[in-house]
């Protein structure tokens, strides 16, 4: 019989690991051993033990925590060991970092936090590649350098970006109200409420909203996104 030490009891054996793009999801594939007396199990889409991993700093310190969650294919019987695939997204931004690979127990705790160690691995995330971008402007005309700043945040790890949109020179009526939350002036807001006009996407993603019959995109789907309001688009006369 399997001396087992007890009832999570981790043992991991192996990762196969491609390039690593900020912000871009990949799948890595990973080899554990259920070394403890209880199976592990995934039940449903947020109950039970799932694949999960954390990026760190070179300190250790948690860049993000809660990496996203891939459910067991299987039961895991005390002394078996899972070989399956996980999904894995690269942190934001470019740079060196140690990915740590865990079992969580949904909504309860990480079995790194019962005394396993995680699979530990240095990576050097790479840029982004932003050269399949487009840009949905519709009739507005982007600011000289609109598409070099919308390439850094897409190299930078963002699938969407969008910024700012500026009435024509010369136009005394006021903008549209539904383009005010766009006015010029400011930087960077990671939690605009508002969707994206006038983006520049990464593939697959597509517009899927309009603002004042603007092309639009509403995050969704876990993707990442920026607006930056130095991001100018400018209306032309309609």
């Amino acid at each position: 019989m399997p001396d087992f030490g007890g009832p999570l009891v981790v043992r991991w054996h192996a990762l196969e690991l491609a390039p690593v793009e900020a912000g871009a999801a990949q799948r890595a594939r990973v080899e554990v051993e259920n070394a403890g007396s209880a199976a592990w199990r995934s039940r449903g889409p947020a109950d039970g033990i799932f694949l999960a991993y954390h990026w760190l700093d070179e300190r250790g310190n948690a860049i993000v925590w809660d990496g996203e969650r891939t459910p067991l294919e299987r039961p895991v019987e005390p002394g078996s060991t899972l070989r399956q695939e996980m999904t894995l997204r690269g942190p934001i931004p470019p740079g060196r970092y140690r990915l740590a690979l865990d079992l969580v127990e949904e909504s309860r705790f990480w079995l790194a936090e019962l005394g396993n160690d995680p699979l530990e691995r240095d990576v050097d995330v790479l840029a982004r590649d932003a050269t399949g971008a487009r840009a949905f402007v519709g009739d507005a005309e982007p600011a000289a350098d609109w598409a070099e700043r919308a390439r850094a945040l897409h190299a930078e790890g963002y699938a969407a970006v969008g910024g700012a949109v500026e009435p024509e020179r010369g136009l005394r009526r006021r903008p549209p109200a539904e383009l005010e939350p766009y006015a010029p002036g400011g930087g960077r807001h990671p939690r605009f409420p508002h969707p994206l006009v006038c983006p520049s996407l990464l593939p697959p993603l597509e517009p899927n909203d309009e603002v004042s019959g603007l092309p639009a995109y509403r995050p969704g789907g876990g993707e990442p996104w920026m607006f930056d309001a130095r991001l100018v688009v400018r209306l032309r006369r309609r």
